[in-house]
């Protein structure tokens, strides 16, 4: 699995999941456990990845709904 960004905003992650699930694309958020044990401080953000066959494509609609967040971002 590769990472294609990190972030606390649940709302914003959550977004970019259904993008990537309605291509087809499967995701998983790691750290978000962590994340809420700290207070949500964002001192621990959480990851999206993708499998790594996915990632140009998980990439590309990212930065086709929200520029800079492919970048890691």
């Amino acid at each position: 699995m590769l990472e294609l960004l990190r972030a606390n905003d649940i709302v914003r992650l959550s977004f970019l999941q259904s993008i990537l699930a309605e291509a087809g694309i499967e995701t998983v958020v790691l750290d978000q456990h962590m994340s809420i044990l700290e207070g949500s401080a964002a001192a621990i953000p959480r990851r999206l990845m993708v499998a790594a066959e996915d990632e140009r494509e998980a990439r590309a609609l990212l930065a086709a709904v929200e520029p800079g967040a492919a970048g890691g971002g």
